[in-house]
Formats: structure tokens, C-alpha cells, sequence
């Protein structure tokens, strides 16, 4: 890499994850070298592009728009060499975040061919239930279930799969079958992350709609803890369908209130605004469009 291709570069990294020491973890550089290239490269310019304090680094106005200008630059560069090497020749790294269930029962099998057809490609794979910052984590494209929060986001639709309520084979026959969704009060209820916050479960049933408050016994901070918690009978919780797919064919989870129907979720692909996203990663999302196509999450 050029000296002042790897200006950009460390520049770039050092903004956007607000931390000259996390940039040089993430770049295989020490903090001095980071510290060094992005103050020759403001001596150079002759303008200040970061404001360092204790806590954090943050672009300056000339920097944002020197940030954006440099991401524009290498994104350019990338696309040059894609198209200069022909479409078989994807190279290069992609960070990819996506929450754990998700990510383990759905996407990271559709990968698979995805990176047996690019050998050159390496895939850094975060896997998370708690909506990060894809700029701060330096992620070039996230896999989200649920409501897009930030409308700034490029996004591709995935997949729409059902939510539906489930307890353990074992609670069910302690504690009995809801057979409408006012009996859940009577019952514990485990809740998981993208639902911590929401206490009514909205059902519908031949065109007519029920809201139900419901205060949550057990909560867990990832969607496999939640599933745990449901298997081990500690209540009973609402889910999407991808995610306890298996437990429901095993028969150690059953389905409730199956009459009734839930908000579905969505998935999308989803990558920062601004430049246009590298040809590695509109290749990835194109893969994984077409094989959500060919292939849909089945239902239970």
C-alpha cells in the first residue's frame, strides 16, 4: 500500500472508531505508528483533522469532509481493481456483524458457498445480539432482524419470517396450555433482546386485533439465552420461527396460541450511507439475496 493510500486507510479507521489504539489493533499497527502517519498527514495538509481528548477522537469539520472524500477514494480504488482483475477475483476482507441465533441457524451456512466460490475473500465475523454501530465497529454490511432504526443505512431486504410464542413440552404440562392470549397473564414469561423493551404482544385472529401487557419473569441479553431459558422451562416466550425450528421438530418445544398471528421480522442486509459499498460486499449481499430466494427460512 502506498504511503498515502495507507494515510486514508489509518485515517479512515481512526475516525470512524473514534480511537487511535483501536485503530492499530484492527490495522496490525502500533498506537505510536497510527499516532505518527495521522499527524504527518495534518502537518501535510496543514489542517487539524481530529480533536483528541481523554475519552475520544472525533473529526473535525474538515475532517468529515476529508473523511468522506478518502472513503470515496478507496471504495474507487477497490472497484478499479475488481473490475481490472474480472468478477472471480474478489479479494480483500469484510467485516460482517449479525446476531447469534440468526447468524448460526440461517447465514453463516448460505456463507458457505459464498466463500468457497471467492477463495481470495476473508470474512472477520462479530456476532452480536445488540444493534451496534456499524461505523464505530468499522463494519462494511450488518444482517438485522426487525425495524430499520437509521434511515441514513443502504439496505437489502433478506427474508420475512413469522413471530410466534412457544414454552417448553416439560412447563406446558405443569402449568397448562394458554388457549387465548389474555390466559398469558397467568403465566411467566421470558423475554429476549430485540423484546426487553416491549411489554405488549400484539395478536391478531380473523381481522381482529388484541394487545396484551405482559410483565416479563426472565429476560436474557442474546436470542440463544432466551431459547435456553424457554427449554428449560422457565416460562414462556415470544421468538421468531427461525429460532427454535429445531426445538420445535425435536419436540422438546411446542408452539401456542398457533391460531393467532404475530407482527412478522424481517431481515435485511444493511451497510453505511455515503459511498457506494464495495464490489466484495455488493457481491456478498447479492449472494445472500439470491439464496434467501432459492432457499426461504422455513416456516414451523
Amino acid at each position: 500500500m502506498s504511503d498515502r493510500l495507507q494515510e486514508l486507510a489509518v485515517f479512515a479507521r481512526v475516525a470512524d472508531s473514534g480511537s487511535f489504539s483501536r485503530a492499530a489493533r484492527e490495522l496490525g499497527l502500533s498506537q505510536p505508528s497510527v499516532s505518527r502517519i495521522v499527524g504527518e498527514l495534518e502537518t501535510r495538509l496543514g489542517v487539524k483533522l481530529l480533536l483528541r481528548t481523554t475519552r475520544r477522537v472525533t473529526p473535525t469539520d474538515a475532517g468529515l469532509a476529508f473523511l468522506e472524500r478518502a472513503k470515496q477514494v478507496m471504495a474507487d480504488l477497490d472497484e478499479a481493481e475488481h473490475v481490472a482483475r474480472g468478477v472471480d477475483s474478489l479479494h480483500g476482507l469484510i467485516r460482517i456483524v449479525m446476531p447469534v441465533t440468526f447468524g448460526l441457524r440461517e447465514a453463516i451456512p448460505r456463507l458457505a458457498p459464498f466463500m468457497e466460490a471467492h477463495p481470495k475473500l476473508k470474512l472477520d465475523i462479530n456476532m452480536s445480539d445488540l444493534r451496534q454501530d456499524l461505523i464505530a465497529e468499522g463494519a462494511d454490511v450488518a444482517l438485522r432482524l426487525g425495524d430499520l432504526r437509521d434511515s441514513s443505512f443502504g439496505a437489502r431486504k433478506l427474508a420475512t419470517f413469522d413471530r410466534i410464542v412457544v414454552a417448553s413440552r416439560a412447563y406446558v404440562e405443569r402449568h397448562g396450555t394458554p388457549l387465548t392470549p389474555a390466559d398469558l397473564a397467568a403465566h411467566a414469561v421470558v423475554l429476549g433482546p430485540n423484546l426487553m423493551a416491549r411489554r405488549h404482544w400484539l395478536f391478531s385472529r380473523e381481522s381482529k386485533t388484541v394487545s396484551v401487557e405482559l410483565e416479563a419473569r426472565v429476560q436474557a441479553s442474546t436470542g440463544e439465552g432466551m431459547m435456553a431459558c424457554v427449554r428449560a422451562g422457565m416460562g414462556v416466550g415470544m421468538t421468531s420461527a427461525v429460532m427454535c425450528r429445531d426445538e420445535i421438530a425435536a419436540g422438546t418445544v411446542v408452539r401456542l396460541l398457533a391460531d393467532y398471528a404475530l407482527p412478522s421480522v424481517t431481515a435485511h442486509a444493511v451497510f453505511p450511507g455515503g459511498p457506494r459499498p464495495s464490489a466484495k460486499v455488493r457481491a456478498l449481499v447479492e449472494h445472500l439475496v439470491r439464496s434467501f430466494a432459492e432457499r426461504p427460512v422455513a416456516e414451523v
